[in-house]
């Protein structure tokens, strides 16, 4: 079975330990994913797993014949031939197994049958006809062609020029490569970055069907949590493996970590009095010496270190202006370019609080509708109408980078912008955006895009605003940066109309779902986009299953039907807060479980224990606590599994 496996990996630059003592074994069948914040050394990792980058130690074991290919995070640039040639290039390395195979042949007709060099010669060639037919060589024109459909590229795009497309699609034709390769070990570092929602779901489904294995690095949550049974977290250079999904491990590594943050925090408090004294004495003689000794006491100390995930950050943006009820009221939206028709007809009414997600295929009009409504297009059909008191915000990654243009430092420009009472909290939320330590001295003009996108977003919430419109918020966040910006937007108190390509973070803000579709349809859901999923049934007919409710009719989407849309909401919030208690009383029962298994295990070792189990009366006491205790078990697992059955 092809596998690779690295022990007691070391590297370091300069002074810094990247990588300590790490072990980690991919194989057949691997469903791994690497996590850690960011610059702690994932993508290192993976190249050198790759063999792109040598470790300064360690042991390596790779089985003979083993193939691995890796997709880094961007950078890849393909120009000078199609796209239908280029994607062909990934069965390039069947050329040299081609070529062996005839010389094979050729050898095999002049030998003399009978000689072990004969046998031999022959379980080559088997091998390699073996080798030939599984790399699906003989199949790679439907092979291209269902790969790249499924990452989304159409009929008319496969004889484009590739020095044609855009950055996104030049890493959508990388991912295509490595796909079509069919490696033993597929190593992906940040796969989903580029692909939208439908190309994600495809990725999905075609790592659920392949054979070898995989290690990937992504910062979406769902994504993980359908792929991978296996966490390996890089934290200070040491590399530890979990059992589970994405969302077990970080259960699992939460309650791991507890006792771990109150000694991070107890530390934090005594390093800020610390430096509070040194403050205060440093230029008193007569504390001169008290203060060099506190100093020296704080440079020796061995500081903890947690994870970005387990730190309480919270930010909060400025209160959203009052406004009235209706946010926004949108009349026979239509937009057009040239014959081709994006938007039709589109009647939409916003109230505030409500949190509408636009979903829809690539292509489908979701940015163009967006930057309508933003007033960033103002060559479209029908009429835009703010509600009383509207003040909105509009982030696009694609204006992002033009934007930002000074020759500032990052803190700097923030604090030009930010409202007085938000400047002692910027560290925090250029924190929570991924601008630590001395990136916060960064001149803006150096910033690469995914920075200076971040900053604009950043410097967007900084304003008071009721009306947020949102295209692709949550591009080059990791997952600690996107629960912070979901937790604040959850709290923002205006409306809020977003694209995203996050299913996580999709599901967990929608209130309402805008489906656009091809020949400007659009059609709205009164549930967030899970529910959206469910009623459509999209969820099970991308698996090949038959859908489980039948698609709804289109609606009437104009103010008119908002007392219908009241009823159908109040009806979704009474089903929602039925189903928190039933959750609140699962957590509760599965409490309960918990602590009677604890006991049983307690009671069962206390019976093993010579000095109960030899005296009688003492054995035949815990023995009737243990009996009641599995009686309760029984008695809690039934009543879970009745309410299970409720939800």
């Amino acid at each position: 079975m092809a596998f690779v496996q690295f022990t007691r990996l070391n590297l370091a630059f300069g002074d810094r330990d990247i990588i300590k003592e790490a072990s980690l074994r991919l194989a057949a069948g691997s469903r791994s994913c690497l996590t850690g914040a960011n610059g702690s050394g994932k993508t290192t990792l993976m190249k050198i797993i790759a063999g792109k980058t040598a470790a300064d130690s360690g042991e390596k074991a790779i089985q003979k014949g083993t193939r691995i290919s890796y997709l880094p995070q961007s950078g890849i640039v393909h120009r000078g031939q199609s796209l239908r040639d280029e994607a062909e290039t990934a069965f390039s390395f069947v050329h040299a197994l081609l070529k062996r195979f005839e010389e094979i042949g050729g050898l095999l007709e002049k030998a003399k049958g009978g000689e072990s060099s004969t046998k031999a010669l022959i379980e080559e060639h088997h091998n390699l006809q073996e080798q030939i037919e599984n790399s699906g060589y003989y199949r790679r024109e439907a092979a291209v062609s269902m790969v790249l459909s499924g990452l989304g590229f159409s009929l008319k795009d496969i004889n484009r020029d590739c020095g044609e497309f855009s950055g996104g699609w030049q890493m959508r034709i990388a991912l295509a490569k490595v796909l079509l390769e069919k490696p033993d070990i597929l190593l992906l570092d940040e796969p989903t970055n580029y692909l939208d929602i439908e190309a994600r779901t495809w990725l999905e489904n075609w790592l659920d069907t392949f054979s070898g294995g995989y290690l990937l690095v992504s910062h979406d949550r769902y994504f993980l949590d359908v792929s991978v049974n296996e966490v390996y977290e890089l934290f200070g250079g040491n590399l530890k493996r979990y059992a589970g999904n994405y969302s077990a491990y970080e259960k699992t590594r939460q309650t791991e970590l507890e006792s771990l943050v109150k000694r991070y925090e107890e530390q934090r408090e005594e390093i800020e009095k610390a430096e509070a004294l040194i403050r205060r004495f440093r230029y008193k003689a007569s504390k001169a010496a008290f203060a060099q000794e506190l100093i020296k006491r704080l440079e020796k100390m061995e500081r903890i270190e947690i994870p970005e995930s387990l730190k309480k950050i919270s930010i909060s943006f400025p209160p959203a202006p009052h406004s009235g009820k209706i946010a926004l009221t949108l009349e026979g939206i239509g937009k057009s370019y040239g014959a081709r028709r994006v938007l039709s007809g589109i009647d939409l009414c916003i109230e505030t609080g409500e949190r509408l997600v636009v979903a829809g295929q690539n292509g489908a009009g979701k940015t163009t509708l967006l930057r309508i409504i933003a007033g960033e297009d103002t060559d479209f059909e029908g009429s835009v109408k703010y509600g009383s008191g509207i003040m909105t915000g509009y982030f696009s990654p694609d204006t992002a980078e033009e934007a930002i243009m000074c020759d500032m430092q990052v803190i700097e420009y923030l604090e030009a912008e930010a409202p007085t009472a938000l400047i002692p909290k910027l560290r925090d939320m250029l924190g929570s955006f991924l601008f630590r330590a001395d990136d916060v001295y960064k001149n803006v003009s150096v910033l690469s895009g995914g920075e200076k996108s971040r900053l604009a977003l950043l410097k967007m919430f900084l304003k008071p605003m009721n009306l947020l419109i949102l295209d692709e918020p949550t591009n080059h966040l990791d997952l600690h940066s996107k629960d912070i910006l979901l937790e604040a937007l959850k709290k923002f108190s205006g409306a809020i109309i977003f694209v995203s390509h996050d299913r996580a973070f999709m599901e967990a803000l929608s209130t309402k779902t805008l489906e656009l579709s091809p020949g400007a349809q659009a059609r709205l859901f009164y549930g967030n986009y899970a529910y959206y999923l469910e009623r459509t049934g999209i969820t099970d007919a991308e698996t090949g299953k038959p859908p489980t409710a039948p698609p709804p009719e289109k609606k009437d989407l104009s103010c008119n039907a908002v007392s219908r849309a009241n009823e159908k909401r109040l009806a979704d919030k009474q089903r929602q807060t039925h189903l928190r208690r039933l959750e609140r009383q699962e957590e509760e029962i599965l409490k309960t479980l918990e602590e009677l298994e604890k006991e049983k295990i307690w009671l069962e070792e206390e019976l093993a224990k010579p000095e109960v189990y030899s005296i009688g009366e003492k054995a035949k006491e815990v023995k009737l606590k243990l009996d009641k205790c599995a009686a309760a078990i029984e008695a809690k697992t039934m009543e879970w599994e009745a309410l299970a059955a409720l939800k």
